[in-house]
């Protein structure tokens, strides 16, 4: 590959164009596929923007660019009309690409590797009807988490949290069933994740994450669309032994499925153990702003993972965490709920990263609502509280009426294994 290479993400918002901006500061060429019909606007102050509704596939824009790799936000690329058509270019994408999919998009087959490898796993079932979940709730007597059986986007199935068998009757009453359901015991409020490299064979530990996916403060409300905030810690050494325990084991299916790229796992800590709940395979909305601020070549670093190469992640100085708070607007996370495109106003110069998600300029440059989260604000740090502190100087910066963020991250389930 050559020195500068040309890069196209796959995304929309703030993912985009935090990942194509801090990509361009370290000399890349960057490009954005916008995949979804909203949240154009941020990706295009950070490079050439190109809709899908203008351009079905991104196939001939690889081909006439020259584009090196692709890094694209979630899984549903591989669903896509020009999924096979991509894969026969042999661009390179930042993620795993065959076999190794399935461990996110197939809840139960997650469950099935950790029981073959002795990795915790809740009580877990899949149910094709009402009826049947019914049956499985009143059977086991157990609170479940109700989940897609096959993780999309486009799903009819998003994550319900239930903490009584009670609650999960009350909520299969309102399920679409059409492909099924997982249904994964609730076992408290003790999460946190793990994000790690798999290169040439080897799994390489890189950070521990918690996300606060409540809509309110004291981590009460529903459980929003994206998450409203996040803490991140620089953990190569694997401290607190997510890794060890949820990842580690794998290593032979990882090289059996050829895996490499990025690979994070979310865990809930109960009787001293750690139990997966989930794996992705990508950075995700949360970690990708604040982590490719935290290494010291991301550029580099990311081609030598999509050449299967072996690496070694040097970290920047002073950069030891970071804190993502999310600004939304009027409504969220009751998006069915509609207000005017009331404007967005930034009252002081910025002193960290700021990344647009749904905001439209009118005709004047002025700002406006365009949906209901306006902006993701992401700082990193050397030390835990003044990281946090950074994030909220700046949220506070940005005025919009019946906006709102919360205000109490990191004082709750932080460290790993804490409510």
């Amino acid at each position: 590959m050559k020195s500068s290479p040309k890069i196209l993400v796959i995304g929309i918002g703030s993912f985009a164009q935090a990942m194509m901006q801090i990509l361009k500061e370290n000399g890349a060429e960057v490009y954005g596929y916008l995949n979804r019909d909203y949240g154009h606007y941020a990706p295009s102050l950070a490079g050439p923007v190109f809709l899908a509704e203008r351009y079905p596939s991104p196939c001939p824009l690889i081909e006439k660019l020259g584009i090196d790799f692709v890094i694209p936000m979630d899984i549903n690329w591989r669903l896509a009309p020009w999924a096979d058509d991509f894969l026969a270019l042999g661009v390179p994408i930042f993620a795993p690409t065959g076999e190794g999919m399935r461990i996110e998009r197939e809840r139960a087959f997650a469950q099935q590797l950790c029981q073959e490898a002795g990795i915790s796993f809740p009580k877990s079932f899949v149910a094709n009807s009402k009826a049947e979940a019914e049956h499985i709730t009143r059977e086991q007597n157990l609170p479940f988490v109700i989940k897609n059986r096959l993780c999309s986007v486009s799903s009819p199935v998003h994550t319900i949290l239930c903490e009584t068998p009670e609650d999960t009757l009350s909520w299969l009453h309102r399920i679409d069933f059409s492909e099924g359901v997982f249904l994964q015991e609730f076992m408290g409020r003790r999460e946190a994740g793990h994000i790690a490299f798999i290169s040439n064979g080897e799994i390489h530990p890189i950070l521990t994450n918690q996300e606060y996916k409540r809509a309110f403060d004291g981590n009460m409300g529903i459980i929003a669309g994206a998450p409203l905030g996040g803490i991140v810690e620089a953990d190569p050494n694997d401290k607190y032994g997510l890794a060890r325990d949820l990842l580690m084991p794998l290593l032979p299916w990882f090289k059996a499925v050829h895996f490499n790229g990025p690979i994070q796992v979310t865990g809930i800590f109960r009787d001293d153990t750690w139990h997966v709940l989930e794996y992705n395979v990508r950075i995700g909305v949360t970690c990708g702003p604040i982590i490719l601020r935290m290494f010291h070549n991301p550029v580099a670093l990311l081609q030598r993972i999509v050449q299967n190469k072996s690496i070694s992640v040097d970290f920047e100085p002073g950069r030891q965490f970071g804190c993502m708070l999310t600004l939304a607007g009027y409504g969220y996370p009751f998006i069915k709920l509609d207000a005017p495109r009331l404007p967005v106003e930034q009252t002081d110069e910025f002193s960290c990263d700021v990344w647009w998600n749904e905001v439209e300029p009118d005709a004047d440059g002025m700002l406006h609502m365009a949906g209901h989260r306006l902006a993701d604000i992401t700082a990193t740090g050397e030390r835990y509280h003044e990281t946090i502190d950074l994030a909220y100087q700046n949220i506070k910066k940005i005025r919009c009426l019946s906006s709102y963020y919360r205000t109490d991250i990191g004082q709750s389930m932080w460290p790993p294994g804490n409510e």
